[in-house]
């Protein structure tokens, strides 16, 4: 199993930037690689995906405002965020979805989590 760690939060005002990357275990080149943030009292939430030919989704809450990008050779993902708002506080996680040639389906790996707060 791939192991995920996030890195980069923090505590900034409104209007500042973080970065956040995901350092992979092993190779990601076959992942589609992922973040989702959960707030306090609220489910978890799809923030950015990245595929494997470099195509991306965001959520509508972050289009403009945050980037999702890869590198294959070093094994990790970043999200870069910037005019953050207060609602975009919460626990950030990666999402690393590689698809296994032995198992002939995808396995899905999680972090731990890092922490950002958006102070008004």
């Amino acid at each position: 199993q791939m192991h995920l760690t996030e890195s980069g939060g923090g505590s900034v005002q409104a209007g500042g930037s973080l970065r956040l990357s995901c350092r992979a275990s092993s190779t990601i080149a076959p992942c589609r690689v992922g973040w989702h943030r959960q707030a306090p009292g609220k489910g978890r939430e799809v923030v950015a995906f990245i595929g494997g030919d470099r195509s991306t989704l965001y959520a509508e809450s972050v289009k403009g405002r945050f980037i999702i990008s890869r590198n294959d050779v070093e094994n990790k993902a970043s999200l870069q965020m910037t005019n953050l708002k207060p609602e975009d506080a919460g626990m950030y996680y990666c999402e690393a979805d590689c698809w296994s040639s032995a198992t002939q389906r995808a396995i899905s790996s999680w972090g731990q989590g890092t922490q950002v707060s958006v102070s008004p």
